[in-house]
């Protein structure tokens, strides 16, 4: 028997029935679930014990779908696949605005949640620890090691950095970046992102100047592209 703590999903949905049978697939997989019904208490669960991955459905009562999701990606990376009925919003849903993983749409197959679990819960575990990037972040000293070189960054660099580090690879948008910088939600200037990753990439060219650390993509966002 495996000694390995059982991959946790928490599912919200306010469709009893729904969120019951949707439970029911995933522990056949050998997850373990949880199921919440209302918006509201989205947090409240999260803040209790952090889930591997949440099944996230877009209409909710109390809070909805979306906001739930703004909320999350201010304090959290863990995994989200958006549950929708309405396939007009499914561009957005995905997430640049959002920070949404994968979105699947009613009705939809139980078997495909499970496949698109175990593939996302693989992806996010590849990119949240992969081998390869050779760059270290020092949360303590607001550094980070680059090719073995020592990197060091104001605070605010350093949580913008970290933010793109959490997945090497994924676009996030300015807005998302934006909240993960504050949360507190002041007004800053719209180009504010800007001017930190044009420091941060000063510092990354100085040490590996043929490098093209942070991408820019254009309409979307930045990424760490390592």
């Amino acid at each position: 028997m495996s000694n390995e703590t059982p991959i946790d999903v928490l599912i919200v949905e306010d469709e009893p029935k729904l969120a019951s049978v949707m439970a029911d697939f995933l522990q056949a997989a050998g997850y373990t679930t949880r199921c919440v019904a209302d918006g509201r208490d989205v947090a409240k669960e999260v803040d209790r014990r952090m889930p591997d991955l949440i099944v996230l459905d877009l209409m909710l009562p109390g809070r909805d779908g979306r906001d739930v999701c703004r909320d999350l990606r201010t304090f959290s990376d863990v995994p989200i696949i958006m549950v929708t009925a309405q396939v007009e919003e499914v561009d957005r849903l995905i997430g640049l605005e959002l920070g949404a993983d994968d979105y699947i749409c009613k009705p939809f197959s139980l078997l495909e949640l499970v496949a698109r679990a175990k593939a996302i819960l693989r992806r996010s575990r590849f990119e949240r620890f992969p081998e390869s990037v050779p760059l270290k972040l020092h949360e303590e000293r607001f550094q980070a090691t680059f090719r073995g070189v020592s990197i060091e960054f104001t605070p605010i660099e350093f949580r913008l950095l970290k933010a793109l580090a959490l997945r090497p690879g994924r676009v996030f948008s300015r807005d998302v970046l934006m909240d993960r910088l504050y949360p507190d939600g002041r007004i800053v200037e719209d180009r504010t992102i800007d001017s930190h990753v044009k420091k941060i990439r000063r510092k990354f060219e100085a040490v590996a100047p043929d490098e093209d650390v942070i991408q820019s993509v254009y309409g979307a966002g930045f990424r760490l592209a390592l």
